[in-house]
């Protein structure tokens, strides 16, 4: 028959292994999670606004660029409107959005009509899809939000009334 010590000395060393395994997976969680705070705040610090000396060399560089855009494919960034900026700038999907609401001539239109004039299936998650493109477009200026969920072009911009 085995000895109180002997027993308690082998559960001590299964302790001992089962803490020196869980601080291994705890050190690998660490590093992942450091990794990822370093990431968020490096793309935090290139999304952030230019300090003012580069603001101004930007805003050079930016007047000498033509506003017409090559065509955008699926996928790229919405542009901030400016003038003699053309829908065709913006991904097919936004250009066919802008021209449903200009051909609006003015009148405001919710997601759900959005999304049908779109051939889409109205239901939330597409609803809730063209919903945040027209808020992106909107944001940048392509579009106005009239009053909450209604969207339609602005008066003189891309056939706006």
């Amino acid at each position: 028959m085995p000895s109180v010590m002997g027993l308690l000395e082998e559960r001590e060393r299964a302790a001992r292994q089962r803490v020196e395994a869980l601080q291994a997976e705890l050190q690998e969680a660490e590093a992942a999670w450091e990794r990822f705070v370093v990431a968020r705040q490096t793309v935090a610090e290139v999304l952030a606004e230019p300090p003012a000396g580069e603001k101004a060399v930007l805003a050079e560089v930016a007047g000498r660029l033509p506003a017409r855009v090559a065509k955008a494919v699926p996928g790229s960034v919405v542009p901030a409107w400016r003038e003699g900026l053309a829908p065709d700038s913006l991904a097919p999907d936004y250009q066919r959005l802008v021209e449903i609401l200009a051909d609006q001539g003015g009148e405001a239109m919710d997601c759900r009509q959005l999304a049908a004039d779109l051939g889409l299936e109205v239901v939330a998650a597409k609803v809730e899809g063209v919903r945040s493109k027209v808020k992106r477009l909107a944001a940048r200026g392509w579009l106005v939000e009239e009053r909450p969920g209604m969207f339609r072009t602005v008066p003189g911009r891309v056939g706006g009334s």
